[in-house]
């Protein structure tokens, strides 16, 4: 009974935890534009945010496309591959959502994303490199936790709060230059200062983003381990033969990693691994000997940057769903 209190806790923590974020990048971005409004008087910046938030609109409504045309993904017919048409209306049918539709890219890095718009729909796609070195059951918890990602409509959660540091971005830019070049050499130097202050506050929304991105990363992997039979170990087993292989491709200088450019939609980071070796260990013994290390005070650090958790405590979290 205290176990199945302490999933719950841990579960209501965790969403709590993604609601208070939330709110504080809307409150922060809220009280930093009316800071800039006022010490500008208004001036063209609501030129400037109409235009961002236009731009980023457009950009959410094509970005499937774009993707598509970047990693070559072609959507998968039912005759083609009818037992993962089956495992993902299996996973679907577990987390009560619409199937979305299943795409395929050639890349050899395994990973697998969910993305979607209003005009081209929900999509899940899985890449060569992830059927070569997962197993189908693996393979499947991997599903669950894109799914998870559709469900809690994370591709537009993020694609909202994702235009608001970019919003003082572009400010920080344009006061920058227009105070550098601008006539009025006292009137400039406060321009300068003020577009400083922007390029701050964009950072900062950036580090409170990524941790938002952290944080949803976990309640998808919770969802993989819940809608799919044994998806807790199943998970931990893909997500660290995904790190083994990352970290490997990455020490061996290759240029390779072909998920970069939209890795914040992919299972795993490519660019901050945890250095787990395959060797060889069997799948359990594989995810006890990562479930027992103890992350660095670097790798803390470093995580700050990244758009997902350690893999270590992603991991440590599934272990502890078992």
């Amino acid at each position: 009974m205290s176990g199945v209190l302490n999933l719950a806790y841990s579960l209501l923590k965790l969403r709590l935890t993604m609601l208070g974020t939330l709110a504080l990048v809307i409150g922060a971005s809220t009280l930093f534009i009316s800071l800039l409004l006022y010490l500008l008087g208004a001036l063209s910046i609501f030129t400037v945010l109409i235009f961002v938030v236009l731009f980023n609109f457009v950009q959410w409504l094509v970005s499937p496309y774009m993707i598509e045309a970047m990693y070559r993904c072609k959507e998968v017919p039912y005759n083609q591959s009818p037992k993962l048409h089956e495992m993902v209306e299996r996973v679907a049918q577990a987390a009560h959502v619409k199937k979305p539709r299943i795409m395929y890219s050639p890349i050899t890095a395994p990973n697998a994303f969910a993305y979607g718009s209003p005009l081209g729909g929900s999509r899940v796609c899985i890449t060569q490199g992830l059927l070569d070195n997962l197993k189908d059951d693996e393979i499947e918890a991997v599903l669950g936790h894109e799914l998870g990602h559709l469900k809690h409509r994370d591709v537009q959660i993020m694609m909202f709060v994702s235009v608001l540091p970019t919003i003082f971005y572009w400010i920080g830019i344009s006061l920058i230059w227009s105070g550098g070049y601008g006539s009025n050499q006292r009137n400039g130097g406060n321009a300068v200062a003020i577009g400083f202050l922007a390029l701050i506050v964009y950072f900062i929304l950036n580090l409170l983003i990524l941790g938002l991105g952290r944080q949803r990363e976990l309640y998808a992997d919770r969802h993989g381990a819940e809608v799919v039979p044994g998806g807790a170990q199943k998970l931990a087993i893909a997500l660290a033969k995904l790190d083994a292989y990352s970290h490997g491709v990455r020490r061996q200088g290759s240029s390779s990693i072909q998920l970069s450019g939209f890795k914040s939609m992919m299972i795993i980071d490519p660019d901050h691994t945890s250095g787990i070796n395959l060797s060889s260990l069997s799948d359990d013994e594989l995810v006890d000997y990562v479930a027992s290390r103890k992350m660095t005070a670097a790798e803390r650090f470093m995580e700050l940057f990244s758009t997902h958790p350690s893999t270590v405590k992603r991991i440590k979290i599934l272990k502890s769903l078992e």
